[in-house]
């Protein structure tokens, strides 16, 4: 059983273009994943029909095994909105205690202030709401998500208004709750958070999904550039090498001392082979790398942006 899956799911606001356009995801049970694009991309309203919030124009949807309208799957969920506001004058335990009655799951006290602690509130549970900044406020956002130890948590920018030291007790949460069997679907714009935790992406322009599948294969699979450092070959060898190779060599540029650093485009799984044939070729390899090394070079290549 998948966590969620959605077929054709599409969500069009009056005449407009669709938001969502025939949206079709697989999230796995017990991995991280995330959901990016650009602004606009049509992320927010898929969470909000995810959750129920917006019913959408056409598709359907399944969520932890139910038709996503029923409302057995949402008793099982944790949802994190981007932009919430709690009654500033509710303490932070009373807030947790009203939405566990909501949820028809009674919370114990102690359960409840091991919530607040796991979150980094500890002993701020008889403070007000208006009391705390904006990151205490997210982070009892978080822990409104997870009463009732949801099965599947969905966040939408879960870390936008922490510093450097809230983003990562963030990520070590978020890797606990992967190890306890929890779903968690994360919809962010920090690229490096994204990188660290995520198991798989899926990456939406315009309403439609142009990339789905594991993070390792987004930023390492297919046709992609590398850069070689080489020596122990002079322009002559390499002008009688170059027809021999079967990639495509999209640049070389030599230095006064001989190397050269080289630009091909080709499979991860074609690099050994590439670089065997340089070595029996005389070449002496200083460095292999891929051109695009991170999420975020990834993400600007597949948007039609120039990360270099």
């Amino acid at each position: 059983m998948k966590a969620i899956q959605t077929l054709g799911l599409t969500k069009v606001y009056r005449a407009r273009h669709p938001a969502c356009d025939r949206i079709s995801l697989s999230v796995n049970q017990g991995e991280i994943f995330g959901l990016l694009g650009p602004n606009g991309a049509g992320k927010s309203t898929l969470v909000k029909m995810l959750v129920g919030l917006v019913n959408p124009s056409a598709g359907s949807a399944r969520v932890l095994g139910f038709p996503y309208r029923e409302l057995a799957p949402r008793r099982e969920m944790g949802y994190l909105p981007e932009l919430f506001r709690y009654p500033p004058w509710l303490k932070a335990r009373e807030v947790l205690q009203f939405h566990a009655e909501l949820l028809g799951k009674p919370i114990h006290p102690d359960e409840r202030d091991a919530l607040l602690d796991r979150v980094g509130l500890l002993g701020r549970g008889g403070e007000r709401v208006r009391t705390f900044s904006k990151g205490m406020q997210q982070r009892l956002g978080l822990a409104v998500a997870l009463v009732g130890r949801p099965a599947l948590v969905l966040l939408d920018e879960p870390t936008s208004a922490l510093d450097p030291i809230g983003r990562y007790e963030v990520s070590q949460l978020l890797r606990q709750l992967k190890d306890e069997g929890t779903t968690v679907f994360l919809n962010s714009h920090l690229l490096s958070d994204v990188e660290k935790l995520c198991d798989s992406v899926a990456l939406i322009d315009r309403g439609q999904v142009i990339y789905q599948g594991s993070l390792k294969d987004a930023i390492y699979g297919g046709v992609r550039r590398y850069r070689l450092t080489i020596g122990g070959l002079t322009e002559t060898d390499w002008a009688h090498i170059q027809p021999t190779l079967s990639k495509a060599v999209v640049m070389i540029q030599w230095d006064d001392q001989g190397h050269a650093d080289i630009g091909v485009d080709m499979r991860r799984q074609d690099v050994p082979e590439f670089v065997k044939t340089l070595v029996q070729e005389g070449a002496r390899i200083y460095e292999v790398a891929p051109d695009h090394s991170s999420l975020e070079e990834w993400f600007l290549s597949r948007l039609g942006k120039d990360p270099r």
